[in-house]
């Protein structure tokens, strides 16, 4: 690790960040999963779908980072976007109620007959939904509210999809230190992927500790080509906060994004999906959820079967969270 590295990582662990939820989730080695596969590869998962704040997920480590700086600056709401099931809306939702902030989520799609999963969520939380007609129609009606909160004078937060910014990847690069603090150091590591802050946080984490893990990210959505470009916009952003050794990783850093998985589109079952759902769940009593954790295991099992992973490596599963998607 070189100086430049240490002084980086220093600053990401002095960064204010909200406690939301006990920390470390645990890691747990999937002994019966690999066993049923019959595979050599020691499969673990690092179980952030079991951070006990707000039904957990990925989501939390980034907003407790996001946060914190808008409330730092005297924001009293909260304001973001996403889907009707997105777990980044439930989880602001659910900080925002914590912290005394009101919040309002802008939607995409037709508001349901009846409230389910994150919806219901939401709705428990006390957040304000706006319901827009595409994914397009999000940011400029997020921006609208927050003028309208302004004008009202409340002071509001405009928070992007996934709070996938380079302040939210500094979570997971606190997160890559946790899991060395854990004791482990796996040769791989298998995530789920979609607007890129989870990733992006991981790489830098992994390369300022001087990791040489592979990250394999895999794509819930967007093809591979457009999330990379967001992943080193996201990496190269974190200089600022940083410092310059973060423009280096951006440029250097091996991106792998797969997005051979997503088949029939974003929260559509596959086969292969469907196989991991139940395999997780027989095999170690773990859910996963077709839209994000379900693929990113498929692929996982794909790479391990295949050899795609080494029969001697350790493979890392980061569950990212997303079960409340099977109520829904």
């Amino acid at each position: 690790m070189t100086g430049s590295h240490s002084s980086a990582l220093r600053r990401a662990s002095e960064i204010r960040a909200l406690a939301l939820g006990e920390l470390p989730s645990p890691i747990e080695n999937l002994a019966r999963l690999r066993a049923e596969l019959g595979v050599e590869q020691q499969i673990l998962a690092k179980r952030d779908d079991a951070i006990s704040f707000g039904f957990g997920g990925n989501k939390v480590r980034k907003l407790s980072v996001v946060v914190a700086q808008a409330v730092a600056e005297g924001a009293d709401t909260l304001i973001t976007v996403g889907g009707i099931q997105s777990n980044h809306a439930r989880a602001t939702a659910a900080t925002a109620a914590k912290l005394g902030l009101r919040c309002h989520l802008v939607a995409n799609g037709t508001k349901p007959d009846k409230l389910t999963g994150n919806a219901l969520l939401d709705s428990l939380l006390g957040a304000e939904v706006e319901y827009v007609a595409a994914r397009t129609d999000r940011a400029p009606t997020m921006h609208r509210i927050a003028e309208r909160v302004r004008a009202a004078g409340g002071r509001p937060a405009e928070i992007p999809l996934g709070a996938s910014t380079s302040a939210g990847a500094i979570g997971f690069v606190r997160a890559i230190g946790e899991m060395l603090e854990q004791g482990v150091r796996p040769d791989v590591i298998v995530h789920a992927t979609s607007s890129g802050g989870t990733q992006a946080g991981i790489l830098a984490g992994c390369a300022l500790h001087g990791l040489s893990t592979r990250v394999i990210g895999v794509s819930a959505d967007d093809p591979a080509a457009d999330v990379e470009r967001t992943i080193r916009s996201i990496i190269a952003g974190m200089t600022e906060l940083l410092g310059e050794s973060l423009a280096d990783v951006a440029r250097e850093v091996a991106v792998e994004v797969d997005d051979t998985f997503v088949g029939g589109g974003y929260g559509v079952p596959t086969p292969a999906s469907i196989e991991a759902q139940q395999l997780a769940a027989r095999t170690e009593a773990l859910f996963v959820d077709h839209t994000y954790t379900a693929k990113a295991l498929a692929a996982l099992i794909a790479y391990v079967r295949d050899g795609r992973i080494p029969g001697d490596a350790t493979v890392l599963f980061w569950h990212t969270g997303g079960q409340v998607g099977l109520f829904a």
